[in-house]
């Protein structure tokens, strides 16, 4: 069956779809709701990851004092009497936080928001489509997502704590983690494989459905380059997630084999530690194999957090200029070209495992080449700015943030690229402030710019102006007070792991002959700026959460279906969409941004508006005597 002819099915029965409470909000198989379940979801971890590091900077700022009651507040007094020294974070309570804090924000925050939620909702409405391709395997996606999610995070209650290996998870050391346990099963290590599997089966089911959508179900007219290039940034995701992940899962699995059933994949011969001495273990195994499986995925994995941000912007700034987006094709072929190199740049984080220069040089071309795509994304987003009659929404103020956001990011990744410099910078504050600028105001600012466009359709109603900006401003601030002395910090030498944040060293700064901790005594105040900061940004964003909430029941109603006055197809759904999503029979007649056209009384033409026919020349009529 056609995916017109499924459409047309879909709307005769649009007014007869009475499901009950738990079919709908629940174990729902409509792509709307499955996609506001995985934001309010990620939204929840988000927030949770966030607390975690509000803690690692306290240890960092104040490593003498402990934790203060607001902080200390949501842990059990069970749990401070093992896990706080004096109600102080000791070393192994930071590693365990720290862990979590990258596993919790990348893997269960920022993914299932962009893809998992933005992906589902909208992906659907802008091709024309009634729904996912496989209603069903996209509600398992979900709750397979929430299990792995609930597994990894119940696992600070265990007696071992959760993970404690840093979000990466390298062997050996990861193998032999909470070996005091007996049941490793009930160890927090073993539960964030079992969650990270969990995960990734997740993402193979999502990236199976939507590369599948996309290809199959669109409307009728909706050819290639007539796509949104929100919808392209999904395709090339779904492929990033279905081609990258598998080498992970795999890697989980051997690993989880190696911590449960005493094989081998990763444990090398002859490993040695203080508290058990030369390690009895089938040995011959490669740490440097699970390297390059766990990189294999990282790198693609960093485009999957990007892509939705940026397809977010891409359909915010034309909707907020008033003009075609610029270089719409250029952009579409950059966002593939991105893709396929993402996939040949990984070993670059592995410069310190000793690899020749031939194979150093490859992987240094590589990166410096991927940065070509990036550029021309980035150049075609603020070229469309230019000379636009541009609208200051809420959603927009965010997307022209995420510009020089990203756009730092990107710059100080380039010297990453290189062996030379990488071997100095490696596992420095560096790599965070550079990662982070990129994460943190680059690709949270652009999904936040979703959130603002997309709530209207979402809900019904529009969120607060006001409470808009008053989370904008302080948030945009906060978030370069945090990350920027981080660059700082990095070149100076400050590692990433220092629980204490460097004061070890301050009682041998007095010492001339250790240059080292003079240095670090010079910049160690930084701590305490960016964890003033931090603090801050959790403050910002509570108009956020008090906005989202207000305005979804008592928010201002919209007063169209379409109140940006945008041309994509989600805008001629009803607001909120039903089941089915159109109302009418879906074909396409032209791309995706035709604003400010001289050809047109209004300064924008949607996609689904149907050309006028000309007026019949009466006298070129059959009938019609000719004139002399």
């Amino acid at each position: 069956m056609s995916a017109h002819a499924a459409t047309a099915d879909h709307h005769d029965g649009h007014d007869h779809h009475n499901p009950g409470f738990i079919q709908k909000y629940v174990f729902s198989t409509d792509h709307k709701m499955i996609g506001i379940q995985y934001g309010i979801t990620a939204g929840a971890f988000l927030l949770f990851g966030f607390f975690l590091m509000m803690v690692m900077r306290w240890s960092i700022a104040y490593p003498h004092e402990p934790l203060p009651e607001w902080m200390r507040f949501f842990f059990s007094e069970n749990w401070q009497a093992r896990w706080l020294q004096d109600g102080k974070v000791t070393g192994d309570t930071y590693n365990m936080f720290g862990a979590m804090h990258g596993t919790i924000m990348v893997f269960l925050g920022v993914v299932p928001l962009g893809f998992g939620a933005f992906g589902n909702f909208v992906t659907p409405l802008q091709i024309g489509a009634p729904d996912m391709a496989f209603p069903k395997l996209n509600m398992l996606s979900y709750w397979i997502y929430l299990v792995g999610g609930l597994v990894m995070c119940g696992s600070f209650f265990m007696e071992s704590g959760a993970a404690k290996s840093g979000w990466t998870n390298y062997s050996p050391l990861a193998g032999i983690a909470d070996a005091q346990i007996v049941n490793q099963w009930l160890a927090g290590q073993t539960q964030w494989l079992v969650g990270l599997v969990l995960l990734i089966t997740s993402s193979l089911l999502g990236s199976v459905n939507f590369i599948t959508t996309i290809i199959n179900l669109r409307a009728r007219g909706m050819t290639w380059m007539r796509l949104p290039f929100f919808v392209w940034a999904m395709l090339v995701t779904g492929f990033l997630l279905l081609l990258a992940f598998p080498p992970l899962e795999a890697a989980g699995i051997m690993q989880l084999m190696d911590r449960v059933s005493g094989s081998s994949f990763f444990m090398p011969s002859g490993l040695y530690t203080k508290a058990e001495g030369l390690l009895e273990l089938s040995g011959g195994g490669s740490p440097l194999l699970f390297q390059h499986l766990f990189w294999f995925l990282g790198h693609p994995e960093v485009y999957v957090l990007l892509l939705p941000a940026i397809a977010c912007v891409a359909e915010i700034i034309p909707a907020n200029t008033r003009k075609p987006l610029w270089g719409y094709k250029a952009m579409v072929y950059s966002v593939l070209v991105l893709g396929f190199l993402s996939f040949i740049v990984w070993a670059h984080h592995m410069y310190l495992t000793g690899m020749g220069p031939v194979v150093s040089t490859w992987f240094q071309t590589t990166t410096v080449l991927i940065s070509v795509p990036s550029v021309v994304l980035l150049t075609s987003l603020i070229i469309s700015l230019w000379g636009g009659s541009i609208r200051f929404t809420p959603a927009m103020v965010w997307a022209c943030a995420f510009l020089p956001m990203f756009g730092i990011g990107g710059l100080t990744g380039l010297p990453l690229a290189f062996n030379l410099v990488d071997l100095h910078l490696h596992d420095t504050y560096y790599v965070i402030g550079h990662f982070h600028y990129v994460v943190a105001p680059g690709i949270l600012f652009g999904l936040f710019a979703g959130i603002y466009h997309w709530f209207p359709k979402i809900t019904g109603r529009h969120m607060s102006s006001w409470l808009s900006h008053l989370h904008f401003w302080p948030s945009l601030v906060c978030m370069n007070l945090i990350f920027f002395p981080m660059l700082t910090q990095g070149m100076a030498g400050f590692h990433r792991r220092w629980y204490n944040g460097g004061d070890a060293y301050l009682a041998k700064s007095p010492d001339s002959t250790n240059i080292f901790s003079s240095t670090v005594a010079e910049h160690i105040d930084l701590n305490i700026l960016m964890s003033n900061a931090a603090w801050m940004m959790a403050l910002a964003q509570l108009p956020f959460i008090i906005n989202l909430v207000i305005s979804t029941f008592a928010g201002r109603k919209v007063e169209s279906d379409n109140p940006w006055n945008a041309t994509t197809l989600e805008w001629a759904t009803p607001t909120p969409p039903g089941h089915g999503n159109f109302t009418f029979d879906v074909a396409v007649y032209r791309g995706p941004y035709e604003y400010s056209r001289p050809d047109c009384e209004e300064d924008y033409l949607p996609q689904w508006i149907a050309p006028k026919k000309p007026k019949p020349d009466l006298e070129t009529q059959p009938g019609t005597p000719a004139s002399h």
